[in-house]
Protein backbone atom coordinates (compact mmCIF):
# COMPACT_ATOMS: atom_id res chain seq x y z
CA UNK A 1 0.00 0.00 0.00
CA UNK A 2 1.78 2.78 -1.42
CA UNK A 3 0.00 6.27 -1.48
CA UNK A 4 2.77 8.69 -2.13
CA UNK A 5 3.66 11.83 -1.05
CA UNK A 6 0.54 13.51 -1.38
CA UNK A 7 -1.29 11.09 -0.40
CA UNK A 8 0.75 10.83 2.39
CA UNK A 9 -0.01 14.63 2.90
CA UNK A 10 -4.19 14.25 3.19
CA UNK A 11 -3.31 11.71 5.44
CA UNK A 12 -1.45 13.79 7.80
CA UNK A 13 -3.98 17.08 7.52
CA UNK A 14 -6.36 14.42 7.92
CA UNK A 15 -4.94 13.27 11.17
CA UNK A 16 -3.89 16.84 12.53
CA UNK A 17 -7.80 18.20 11.56
CA UNK A 18 -9.17 15.06 13.28
CA UNK A 19 -7.40 16.34 16.87
CA UNK A 20 -8.59 19.40 16.65
CA UNK A 21 -12.41 19.21 14.77
CA UNK A 22 -15.07 17.16 15.69
CA UNK A 23 -15.74 16.03 12.61
CA UNK A 24 -13.53 16.91 9.46
CA UNK A 25 -14.70 17.67 6.31
CA UNK A 26 -13.31 17.39 2.19
CA UNK A 27 -13.51 21.55 2.35
CA UNK A 28 -11.48 21.38 5.95
CA UNK A 29 -8.94 19.10 4.23
CA UNK A 30 -8.86 22.27 1.26
CA UNK A 31 -8.62 24.84 3.16
CA UNK A 32 -5.84 23.33 5.23
CA UNK A 33 -3.75 22.77 2.52
CA UNK A 34 -4.64 25.54 0.32
CA UNK A 35 -5.89 22.57 -2.49
CA UNK A 36 -8.95 23.22 -5.08
CA UNK A 37 -11.81 20.75 -4.36
CA UNK A 38 -11.29 18.82 -7.40
CA UNK A 39 -7.63 17.96 -6.18
CA UNK A 40 -9.32 17.35 -2.73
CA UNK A 41 -11.93 15.50 -3.63
CA UNK A 42 -9.32 13.14 -6.46
CA UNK A 43 -6.91 12.72 -3.31
CA UNK A 44 -9.62 11.61 -0.94
CA UNK A 45 -11.14 8.69 -3.33
CA UNK A 46 -7.58 7.80 -3.87
CA UNK A 47 -7.32 7.26 -0.18
CA UNK A 48 -10.98 5.52 0.17
CA UNK A 49 -9.82 2.98 -2.48
CA UNK A 50 -6.47 2.04 -0.49
CA UNK A 51 -8.81 1.82 2.60
CA UNK A 52 -7.19 4.72 4.55
CA UNK A 53 -10.18 6.76 4.60
CA UNK A 54 -14.11 6.67 4.50
CA UNK A 55 -16.69 8.90 3.72
CA UNK A 56 -19.76 8.78 5.36
CA UNK A 57 -23.52 10.24 4.34
CA UNK A 58 -22.95 13.91 5.66
CA UNK A 59 -19.38 13.90 3.95
CA UNK A 60 -17.53 13.45 7.01
CA UNK A 61 -13.88 11.77 6.44
CA UNK A 62 -12.82 9.05 9.08
CA UNK A 63 -9.34 7.60 8.65
CA UNK A 64 -9.61 3.99 9.20
CA UNK A 65 -7.34 1.75 11.13
CA UNK A 66 -4.60 1.48 8.70
CA UNK A 67 -4.97 5.20 7.55
CA UNK A 68 -4.72 6.28 11.51
CA UNK A 69 -1.64 4.24 11.76
CA UNK A 70 0.05 5.70 8.32
CA UNK A 71 -0.43 9.13 9.45
CA UNK A 72 0.37 8.85 12.99
CA UNK A 73 3.92 7.85 11.90
CA UNK A 74 4.10 10.79 9.31
CA UNK A 75 2.96 12.70 11.95
CA UNK A 76 5.62 11.90 14.23
CA UNK A 77 8.06 12.13 11.54
CA UNK A 78 7.30 15.43 10.85
CA UNK A 79 7.28 16.33 14.60
CA UNK A 80 10.31 15.19 15.21
CA UNK A 81 12.27 16.77 12.18
CA UNK A 82 10.83 19.75 12.90
CA UNK A 83 12.00 19.70 16.31
CA UNK A 84 15.52 18.84 15.54
CA UNK A 85 15.88 21.24 12.66
CA UNK A 86 14.80 24.12 15.14
CA UNK A 87 17.15 22.68 17.95
CA UNK A 88 20.11 23.07 15.51
CA UNK A 89 19.20 26.68 14.57
CA UNK A 90 16.79 26.29 11.45
CA UNK A 91 14.04 29.03 11.80
CA UNK A 92 10.46 27.29 12.88
CA UNK A 93 9.36 28.19 9.32
CA UNK A 94 12.07 26.82 7.56
CA UNK A 95 12.22 23.56 9.83
CA UNK A 96 8.79 23.12 9.05
CA UNK A 97 8.97 23.61 5.07
CA UNK A 98 12.02 21.10 5.57
CA UNK A 99 10.69 18.28 7.84
CA UNK A 100 7.64 17.83 5.32
CA UNK A 101 9.86 17.17 2.43
CA UNK A 102 12.17 14.82 4.93
CA UNK A 103 9.25 12.81 6.40
CA UNK A 104 7.99 11.35 2.98
CA UNK A 105 11.12 10.32 2.35
CA UNK A 106 13.24 8.78 5.09
CA UNK A 107 13.98 5.28 5.91
CA UNK A 108 12.42 3.60 9.10
CA UNK A 109 15.64 2.37 9.95
CA UNK A 110 17.15 5.65 9.69
CA UNK A 111 14.20 7.71 11.21
CA UNK A 112 14.42 5.12 14.33
CA UNK A 113 18.11 5.89 14.34
CA UNK A 114 17.58 10.19 14.61
CA UNK A 115 14.52 9.66 16.76
CA UNK A 116 16.65 7.50 19.04
CA UNK A 117 19.68 9.98 18.98
CA UNK A 118 17.20 12.75 19.46
CA UNK A 119 15.57 11.70 22.38
CA UNK A 120 18.92 10.57 23.72
CA UNK A 121 20.86 13.85 23.24
CA UNK A 122 18.64 16.53 21.33
CA UNK A 123 16.59 19.20 23.28
CA UNK A 124 12.88 18.97 24.64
Amino acid sequence: MTVGESGEMYLETIYILSKKLSNVRSIDVGAYMGFSKPSVSRAIGLLKKENLVTVDRQGFLTLTEAGEKKAAVIYERHQLFTRLLINIGVDEKTAEEDACRVEHYISDETFDAIKAHVEKYGKK
